[in-house]
């Protein structure tokens, strides 16, 4: 089993800046270091959306159209750990946001959601204008 905790969630203003980390715990954890982690956020009333995502070295990464050049995704594989820094943000990147694993080493697509077999309960990023 696998269980991720996200944190870092607030209010934040439009332009500033804000960083989510995920934590993995349980018995799943021993092999963190070959699933691909991801990021994912849900808005009120629409679809989940997918963020972005790393594989398991940390080699290669993903990234959704809306938060290209914006948002980077980074991993820890020693403290079972990855990381969301979010840049210039807007109130259309409120949401909450969720963190998956993979459990597939290197699987691509990356950015199906329906991949992910552990999820985080979530954290709430609010942006305001």
């Amino acid at each position: 089993q696998l269980q991720l905790v996200e944190s870092g969630g607030g209010l934040v203003q439009t332009g500033g800046s804000l960083r989510l980390s995920c934590a993995a715990s349980g018995s799943a954890t021993n092999a963190f270091g070959t699933y691909n982690m991801a990021w994912f956020r849900q808005a009120p009333g629409k679809e989940r959306e997918f963020v972005s995502a790393i594989n398991w070295s940390g080699s290669r990464t993903d990234y959704g159209d809306s938060v290209k050049d914006r948002f980077t995704i980074s991993r820890d594989n020693d403290r079972n750990t990855v990381s969301l820094q979010m840049h210039s943000v807007k109130p259309e990147d409120t949401a909450v946001y969720y963190c998956a694993a993979d459990l597939f080493a290197d699987r691509t697509p990356m950015s199906d959601g329906n991949t992910y077999v552990y999820w985080g309960l979530g954290t709430q990023v609010t942006v305001s204008s």
